[in-house]
């Protein structure tokens, strides 16, 4: 018996999977209840088939309807082991993972948040009014104060003096230091 460590789920990555097209509803369902007869709860965590609200417009009416972001992909938050790689790819309209040579390769946490799978939350220690100093990007080299900071877009206006005077630039969290 392997021992499990309670922060298992801190260490899992999200992962893309290839399905059938129209099957990514059914590959959800047939993995969830896998995870439960199986007792794989430790190593994979959640099934998601992204969605996005769309309004169309026939004879006149609007209608809200609900789409696939990326059809014939699932997205799964997982532990890779031997086991629940195999459950995985094994599942019935599973036609890989996403990677090279069906190796499975974990999305970025920049990929996660754009894809809105996962709200990945940004920490950052600055705060208004620090100075900080751009470390990567067009501006890099400048220094600026922080001005306004958004957690939710991960992103700070700063104040960078350029050309004589005071410009203002959004930048994200990864991209500058505190001085």
């Amino acid at each position: 018996m392997t021992n499990i460590m309670p922060n298992n789920e801190e260490k899992a990555k999200w992962y893309v999977v290839h399905t059938y097209s129209g099957h990514e509803n059914k590959v959800k369902a047939t993995i969830e209840k896998t995870v439960i007869t199986r007792n794989m709860e430790d190593f994979i965590f959640d099934v998601q088939v992204p969605t996005e609200e769309v309004v169309e417009i026939k004879d006149g009416k609007k209608k809200v309807k609900s789409r696939k972001k990326f059809p014939g992909y699932v997205i799964i938050k997982m532990l890779i082991t031997d086991e629940s790689w195999y459950i995985v790819r094994n599942t019935k309209g599973v036609t890989g993972f996403v990677g090279p040579g069906s190796k499975p390769v974990p999305l970025s946490d920049e990929e996660v948040a754009a894809m809105g799978v996962e709200k990945v939350t940004s920490e950052i220690n600055v705060e208004l009014g620090d100075v900080i100093s751009v470390k990567s990007g067009p501006f890099e080299g400048f220094m600026g104060n922080v001005e306004e900071i958004n957690m939710e877009k991960s992103v700070v206006k700063v104040l960078i003096s350029m050309f004589g005077r005071e410009t203002p630039v959004e930048l994200g969290f990864d991209q500058i230091e505190k001085m």
